[in-house]
């Protein structure tokens, strides 16, 4: 199933539930899913009816008590699977805990796969990491460089991907009367960084050559990047290609880029240039700009 890349979303949540259809997984290892695999044919027609009468779709994110990006992503995947797919979503974020209480972990989804009958476990994460080279390996580390790429990989497939093989959790589906194997699925989305002009980094084979990209930059080294084109995303606009009616504002970029010395956080910006259709301005690439300190490693 092909989306059209080209759309003009005019609600941002539907754009950014159109990349979530199509988007590349960040790995290749492990139960990995693939939603476009399961979306009917006629997902395109629905995403562009929905973008002229949103009220289904945004009703269900204010339902959110969190504003945060993973808790967006999360209302958005729940949408996925009960609207677009149409899966009975039968538990969700639901705690696994030990004889003493403690808690061992969650599922995000339990659902059934309507195709093959069959009960899913689905752990969903949209992450952000930028390359780093300390001259002994190459490195993915999130923009607070307190979140790392392998380890996080390999917190999901060993830990949250198995953890409806745990007994507790075997006891406690039972309790909701769930008795059949559970078969987990892993959706792990987001973007790649690496610095412009170097040569592109060599990948593990576990990292999905065709991930979605960007580059980074050190604040220090934006002078020599022309930025007049930039605008600065505020999330949830992580999410997919970014689009505006508006060109980009260069005095509200400059403050952004600014603001990234003295505060000392990471900022993602999109170049934007003039669709071909006049209706506004899309992202062509996406760009990193973190303090010089960074990564900050001991």
């Amino acid at each position: 199933m092909r989306l059209d890349n080209d759309h003009f979303w005019h609600t941002p949540a539907v754009r950014h539930l159109a990349w979530l259809c199509r988007a590349p997984t960040l790995i290749r290892r492990g139960p990995v899913f693939h939603v476009g695999n399961w979306l009917p044919a006629k997902t395109p027609e629905r995403l562009k009816r929905l973008d002229l009468a949103p009220e289904p779709l945004l009703s269900h994110l204010d339902s959110s008590q969190s504003h945060r990006l993973g808790h967006y992503f999360e209302q958005l995947y729940h949408f996925l699977l009960a609207d677009l797919l149409g899966w009975p979503v039968l538990l969700r974020n639901h705690a696994i805990r030990n004889d003493q209480g403690r808690t061992l972990g969650e599922l995000d989804f339990l659902v059934r796969n309507p195709h093959t009958g069959g009960l899913e476990h689905h752990e969903i994460a949209v992450k952000f990491y930028l390359s780093h080279d300390d001259g002994n390996s190459l490195l993915w580390y999130g923009p607070n460089a307190r979140d790392r790429l392998d380890l996080k990989t390999d917190r999901m497939l060993e830990h949250q991907c198995t953890m409806t093989e745990r007994p507790e959790t075997l006891r406690q589906l039972q309790e909701h009367g769930f008795r059949e194997p559970v078969a987990p699925a892993l959706v792990m989305l987001g973007n790649l960084f690496a610095q412009p002009g170097a040569s592109p980094p060599t990948l593990p084979g576990w990292i999905n050559p065709a991930h979605d990209f960007g580059y980074w930059l050190h604040h220090s080294q934006l002078k020599d990047y022309d930025t007049s084109q930039w605008t600065p995303l505020h999330k949830p606009h992580w999410l997919g290609a970014y689009q505006s009616r508006q060109a980009p504002d260069r005095r509200r970029t400059k403050e952004a880029l600014a603001a990234i010395a003295a505060q000392l956080r990471p900022t993602l910006f999109a170049r934007m240039q003039p669709r071909h259709d006049g209706l506004g301005y899309e992202e062509v690439s996406r760009w990193f700009v973190v303090p010089d300190s960074w990564p900050g490693l001991p």
